[in-house]
């Protein structure tokens, strides 16, 4: 299987539109790029098709922007993701299995939302072909509300004991937790409303990646 660097996942967004008030999600996400996110999630429930596809394009456009473009990843949608050529799909444990999107897509980043030990262990024994773990939900979060009982992070730390990819963490992930979350396994912190409702994006995402960074720095000899 394809190995990634985790630092594509250090400070990874997820979208909702509805977080960003009356500013529009191109805006906000440019915003927390420019302070820092290294990797945006397009999860827009709520669109059509041809709306979604409309908006997956325009954040590739901005995404592409800087001299070191940051990953697009469409959520569920294997549609959208060839489309607008993004770099990967995120699935869930009831969307369409990964060994089908590598099949399409054999050079995408494909992530997987894992809700138990039991789903991260079944992913080391059959071998899934993802580059990486969305460990879902840690902490508890009004964001998502399909989702199951929070792991907390003695489950993230379980989880991280049985794999040696790449996880994300996601759930409830904000400036005073993020530090426990990476203490206890976490290659990155996914993150919806503390970067998208905060009044100035680009610096919840700043303040964001300083603690990640600090971490990171704790942790070199």
């Amino acid at each position: 299987m394809r190995r990634v660097e985790p630092r594509f996942f250090k400070l990874y967004l997820v979208t909702d539109s509805a977080l960003c008030g009356d500013r529009t999600l191109a805006d906000v996400v440019r915003a927390a790029v420019q302070g820092g996110v290294t990797c945006v999630q397009l999860r827009e429930k709520s669109l059509s098709t041809r709306e979604f596809l409309e908006r997956a394009c325009l954040l590739k456009e901005v995404l592409s922007e800087g001299t070191d473009p940051v990953p697009l990843i469409i959520n569920d949608r294997l549609d959208i993701a060839l489309a607008c050529k993004a770099d990967g799909v995120h699935v869930g444990q009831s969307d369409m299995p990964p060994e089908v999107i590598r099949n399409h897509m054999p050079d995408a980043l494909i992530g997987l939302s894992v809700e138990s030990v039991a789903d991260a262990r079944r992913v080391e024994e059959r071998a899934v072909p993802v580059d990486y773990l969305g460990v879902s939900p840690v902490f508890a979060t009004q964001t998502k509300v399909d989702t199951a009982a929070p792991l907390g992070l003695s489950g993230l730390a379980a989880i991280r004991a049985l794999t040696t990819l790449p996880l994300v963490a996601i759930g409830g992930i904000g400036a005073s937790n993020a530090a426990a979350a990476l203490s206890a396994g976490a290659d990155g912190l996914a993150v919806v409303s503390a970067i998208l409702a905060a009044p100035d994006p680009r610096e919840a995402s700043r303040a964001l990646m300083a603690v990640i960074e600090g971490h990171q720095s704790m942790r070199q000899p």
